[in-house]
């Protein structure tokens, strides 16, 4: 069965972006961990721990939270998901990828859960968000540097 985020989470987030980019484009961008602090300003570093698969582990380090982060579901190009712990925050993360006509609709949706956020609920929701926003912005522009997806046309 795969891993969804926590629907009863204090904080839940689901937000979508379209990138005119070819999907292989757009997953190897995303899942190429190791690269993530390239195109991504908000993260500072990452590490994955050996290949990329059902449960791997990734160190990575955003907004000063150190997290450890293991892949719990893999589906080429269509799916990646992620659970981690840090600082009392339980957090799991699901993307899709939706290939279309002219690109790729990519989906993000992420849950925290824990003391911190049950006390803080809507600061933590406003920067989880802004986070999350910044996230897909930065893969849209990133991707969509890298060429129109076949076919395509500007």
């Amino acid at each position: 069965m795969a891993m969804d985020v926590n629907r009863n989470a204090p904080v839940v987030i689901e937000l979508e972006v379209f990138t005119r980019a070819a999907p292989g484009t757009v997953w190897n961008l995303h899942t190429d961990i190791d690269r993530w602090s390239d195109w991504n300003p908000h993260i500072e570093r990452a590490n994955l721990r050996g290949s990329l698969r059902v449960g791997a582990t990734f160190d990575w380090r955003i907004a000063g939270l150190e997290i450890t982060s293991t892949v719990a579901d893999l589906v080429p190009q269509r799916r990646i998901a992620w659970g981690g712990r840090t600082r009392g925050i339980d957090g799991l993360h699901v993307w899709t990828f939706s290939p279309q006509p002219e690109g790729v609709l990519v989906r993000t949706e992420e849950s925290w859960d824990g003391e911190p956020v049950r006390v803080d609920p809507t600061n933590l929701r406003i920067a989880l968000e802004a986070s999350l926003r910044d996230w897909l912005s930065a893969l849209k522009k990133t991707a969509e540097a890298d060429g129109l997806p076949e076919g395509g046309s500007a």
